[in-house]
């Protein structure tokens, strides 16, 4: 690999604590650098942006747009693009890595991931970050890691403290709810790759989900629920595949959330059915709404699932 994710985004990190305006502290935790962007911070827009982006390893754009308010129930929506979608998305971002201490957990993403290299996905397709001689991850939850648990991390990457960068934002605030948001493009390769499709063949993607409201603070399952919804319902993403048209046709039409069983209501009362235990719920819910696949071989193009407003509704404004 010619970029390293963790080198990338780094840069990212050193802007954001640079501007106040962000509302990004930093601290000392187990000799680690912990970056909060919404624990004991109110956090940002342009927070959860360019966290985002850090969860891409630097290697995709994230915006925030106007969108149709009748239609998602929000007057915002996040953009996501990456070229590189295989590195970007399923090296770095997914949130394939539980980090559990203790009593503490939170889910693991970002480039560290890459270091730490022992997950199905990144075997698979050899997603390895060789260059790196620091590591960042990317924790979702509400509270702050110990010591323990930045012991555990570095132990799991494979990299001293002092090299160690950990970001953490809970899903009830905003820069939290943008960095979930933006992970439609993910959620996509995640799905597809399960179907057995070539991820390495997805040249580029885009990308777009409605911005919920934030839930209150404490409220998990409502921001578990509403960043859920607005994938499962509301988001749209393109793929551009280097692949012939039979490929394609095998696949496409059980990518979007709609093939699962369990689509239909909001995250947060399927979640409540399954003892709030996410790996009790069907798999293939965890995608997005829409997805449009063209090859770049054929020129044509696959599209399937539909938007759900009535279900955004319910989520988002009561």
């Amino acid at each position: 690999m010619q970029v390293s994710p963790n080198q990338n985004a780094i840069g990212l990190l050193h802007r954001l604590v640079a501007d106040p305006i962000s509302r990004v502290c930093t601290r000392e935790i187990g000799g680690a650098t912990v970056y909060d962007f919404g624990v004991e911070t109110l956090g940002s827009a342009r927070a959860g942006r360019d966290l985002a982006r850090v969860c891409m390893g630097g290697l995709g754009h994230v915006r925030i747009a106007a969108c149709d308010s009748e239609v998602f129930a929000s007057s915002n929506q996040v953009l996501v693009q990456t070229d590189a979608p295989l590195i970007a998305c399923l090296g770095c971002q997914y949130a394939g890595w539980p980090v559990q201490v203790d009593d503490y957990f939170a889910m693991g993403s970002g480039p560290a991931r890459m270091l730490r290299g022992r997950e199905a996905v990144l075997e698979k397709y050899n997603l390895r970050d060789t260059e790196a001689s620091i590591a960042i991850a990317v924790l979702e939850s509400e509270t702050l890691p110990t010591p323990a648990v930045i012991d555990h991390v570095a132990d799991q990457v494979g990299i001293s403290v002092e090299h160690l960068k950990v970001c953490i934002a809970p899903c009830t605030t905003l820069s939290g709810s943008i960095q979930v948001v933006a992970r439609s493009i993910e959620t996509a390769l995640h799905k597809i790759d399960e179907l057995g499709f070539d991820v390495a063949s997805i040249v580029s993607a885009c990308g777009s989900a409605p911005l919920p409201p934030p839930a209150k603070r404490g409220d998990i399952v409502s921001g578990i629920g509403r960043t859920n919804d607005a994938m499962l319902y509301g988001a749209e993403v393109t793929l551009y595949v280097d692949a012939d048209d039979d490929a394609i046709e095998a696949v496409y039409r059980r990518v979007p959330s709609g093939s699962s069983d369990d689509y239909g209501r909001p995250f947060a009362k399927i979640f409540a059915d399954y003892d709030f235990d996410f790996y009790k719920v069907d798999p293939s819910l965890f995608s997005p709404a829409v997805v449009t696949i063209c090859s770049l071989q054929s020129g044509r193009s696959f599209r399937a699932g539909k938007l759900a407003p009535e279900v955004l509704r319910e989520s988002f404004l009561k």
